[in-house]
């Protein structure tokens, strides 16, 4: 040391480091460079192009996905009738001709009876107990059974809270009104208003407001001010009804086709769930925040007159509520195992939201 001197220490020191940088520059994580597989996905809608709400859902969960993933899951989201018919998501997501769908699961009653079940109960839970089902109760479990036979993956894909009960060109004053009205109004609570002599009528969105403008039907419900508002269904209506007794917390789906998700890597899934229950949530936070907006103008505005349901006639829907939901119990297995967890669920929340927020609302 004495003989090299300072000279040999720098040498030394420098081939230190020279050895540290080479075994850094070997670790795994500098060393793999390979570029990592793009997925592109297509989602298909019930609903027109960027609706508010409903439309805006699914291009929220677009965005998440792609920022999350960095753009390795890039999703283009198509409204209704852009690639397919707002009826026929749920066939698109199955055979695979989108990876992707968002839309209402009693849209397919016509091939499984107990779908309705997953997405309004007429006189059910609200969102907060609907989404406690899903997520703590069973109710996923059940709607995952029931979907897989045609290879679809549901999420919970956003609730508009409490619906409106609709617009009407006459004014309801008793049950018998109801007798021959064509109202559009789907899923179980169409269902009922048959059972009291009414005609429901299915029809998507975009096409509501020409059929009401034209009498082509008499009636019909929607989802609430803030969407109401944006269809100028005030146009077509002269009174508007509440409160919402066939669709009282509406749960909306994000459908995927099994073998495009399973073909994720794992991290790719988790971050499809974690912005389903994100857009789930958001999107009931804008429908809450945007609808007394939206009725305030209705009223203020444009001079809507909304009444009340009276009393006699949501306390003579009951009934055939309850009849409806035995009959379809005993026709179908299926039905009957997925409103019996429903059922006993609602059960134990409802009593403690007596307690709770019921009394609450009362109080306030």
């Amino acid at each position: 040391m004495k003989k090299y001197g300072i000279a040999a220490l720098l040498v030394l020191a420098m081939a230190a480091i020279s050895a540290c940088s080479d075994n850094t520059a070997k670790t795994p994580s500098d060393t793999t460079n390979a570029p990592q597989q793009t997925y592109k996905w297509k989602l298909v809608t019930s609903w027109p192009k960027n609706f508010p709400g409903l439309g805006r859902g699914p291009e929220t969960f677009a965005e998440y996905v792609n920022t999350m993933s960095g753009g390795r899951l890039q999703v283009t989201v198509y409204g209704a009738g852009e690639l397919v018919p707002g009826f026929e998501v749920f066939d698109a997501v199955s055979q695979g001709t989108a990876q992707m769908g968002h839309a209402g699961a009693y849209y397919w009653k016509g091939k499984m009876p107990a779908a309705p079940i997953f997405s309004a109960i007429p006189f059910g839970m609200n969102v907060t107990e609907m989404n406690a089902w899903l997520h703590y109760g069973g109710g996923m479990e059940l709607w995952r059974e029931l979907y897989a036979p045609f290879g679809v993956i549901p999420f919970a894909g956003g609730n508009t809270g409490v619906q409106m009960a609709g617009w009407f060109k006459n004014e309801i004053t008793s049950l018998d009104d109801f007798a021959g009205l064509n109202m559009r109004i789907p899923g179980l609570g169409g269902e009922v208003f048959k059972a009291v002599g009414g005609v429901p009528v299915s029809l998507t969105g975009g096409e509501i407001f020409v059929s009401l403008q034209s009498g082509a039907i008499d009636a019909t419900e929607w989802v609430g001010p803030y969407n109401d508002l944006a269809f100028g269904l005030f146009r077509a209506a002269d009174y508007y009804y509440h409160s919402g007794w066939h669709e009282p917390g509406t749960a909306l789906e994000f459908i995927v086709n099994q073998e495009a998700y399973e073909a994720l890597p794992e991290d790719l899934q988790k971050i499809v769930e974690v912005a389903t229950r994100a857009v789930n949530q958001d999107m009931l936070d804008e429908y809450t925040a945007r609808n007394n907006q939206a009725m305030q103008k209705l009223i203020n505005e444009h001079g809507v007159k909304v009444r009340p349901l009276p009393d006699d006639v949501l306390n003579a829907l009951k009934e055939p509520t309850a009849e409806v939901m035995a009959q379809k119990s005993a026709e179908d297995a299926m039905f009957k195992k997925v409103y019996e967890s429903y059922s006993a669920f609602y059960e134990g929340v409802r009593n403690y939201h007596k307690l709770s927020e019921q009394a609450y609302y009362n109080n306030r």
